[in-house]
């Protein structure tokens, strides 16, 4: 199997060896956080070994009973056999894609925030339907997502959301979703039937809590509390437990205020700092890359990588790697795969 040399089979199981002997030390526990994460590791390794390792016995079984069935001349194991070779090229295929998730912090769960761009209650609306589609998406996958802030329009929409989503992998598929989002409709909020263009900016980072190697100076920190901006009545919070960290150096800002504890409200808003101030350094390191390499990419809002059009034609079009599909429908319904794909295979294959 040819993808094995790209899994580097070989040295996944050196590295399995390495963690056993130095699980087995004396005075492994003594650390038990570090011990954990070891553990987890290997885990993780032994996982990824033995699916390919039955992969490839599948591969030579089927062989085997190829030749029989070839000496025979048997039509009905043929077709068998031709039937689970289905099976093991579609898990080849989806093993072949987990292959191009391998960022150091792909396997993590992420954190996904939309904001809207200019255009009022149009982009405001936009954003809104940005996040159904991406809690479609994750619905499709089992994954968990929770909505840590949000701030809703004046009209319709959302001003802004940010959203936890937990499942293996999450970071790694949805990376591929950061940047400018663009729509082209018949606006819902005109009443002259004009086709209006709206935009959202979608960011993600990933959820890696304490482990982010990013120094926080609690002195760089200012911390206020204030009251929710919730719906009213009996559900209004009466106490200030809402939470906003503002990191004085870069001017990054988090919020939250969906939990009703001012303390669980502070520690998710530290975690959304922190992987935003880890994305950050992502960005310098990927800015002096791009000097170093030549290729001039344009910076900022106007940095768009999709548009979905809905009039006066339906196309939704990746702008970096040119995949497009005309079903508008199925894509704003959280069908996201083939587009993250594209962009996974391109990313791969600049590096």
């Amino acid at each position: 199997m040819k993808y094995r040399c790209v899994f580097d089979l070989a040295g996944k199981e050196k590295e399995i060896a390495r963690l056993e002997k130095e699980s087995a030390t004396t005075g492994f526990w003594d650390e038990p956080e570090k011990a954990q994460a070891t553990m987890q590791q290997l885990a993780s390794l032994r996982e990824e070994v033995g699916v390919w390792r039955e992969l490839a016995g599948r591969v030579s079984d089927l062989q085997s009973l190829l030749d029989l069935a070839v000496a025979d001349d048997d039509e009905t194991m043929l077709d068998e056999i031709a039937a689970e070779a289905e099976k093991v090229a579609a898990e080849l295929n989806r093993l072949e894609f987990r292959l191009l998730l391998s960022g150091k912090y792909d396997r993590n769960d992420a954190i996904l925030a939309i904001h809207a761009g200019a255009g009022g209650t149009e982009a405001q609306d936009w954003t809104e339907m940005l996040l159904r589609m991406y809690l479609r998406w994750a619905e499709r996958k089992n994954f968990k997502t929770e909505i840590l802030d949000s701030l809703a329009g004046e009209e319709a929409g959302l001003k802004t959301v940010t959203v936890g989503v937990a499942g293996p992998y999450a970071y790694g598929y949805l990376k591929a979703e950061r940047g400018v989002h663009r729509l082209v409709r018949i606006s819902p909020f005109d009443f002259s039937r004009r086709r209006h263009t709206s935009f959202a900016l979608v960011e993600v980072w990933p959820d890696i809590a304490e482990d982010i190697e990013v120094d926080i100076d609690p002195n760089d920190l200012k911390i206020e509390v204030y009251r929710s901006s919730g719906p009213g009545g009996q559900h209004m919070q009466k106490n200030a437990t809402a939470v906003r960290i503002t990191h004085l150096p870069t001017g990054i800002v988090a919020t939250c205020q969906n939990e009703r504890s001012q303390t669980r409200n502070r520690e998710v808003a530290m975690k959304i700092l922190r992987g935003r101030l880890y994305d950050l350094e992502l960005e310098k390191q990927e800015a002096e890359r791009t000097r170093l390499k030549g290729k001039h990419v344009e910076a900022g809002w106007g940095n768009q990588i999709r548009s979905y059009v809905l009039q006066p034609y339906r196309l939704v079009k990746d702008l970096r790697t040119g995949h497009e599909t005309a079903d508008t429908d199925a894509v704003l319904n959280g069908h996201l795969d083939d587009f993250m794909e594209a962009y996974l295979r391109a990313t791969m294959d600049e590096g």
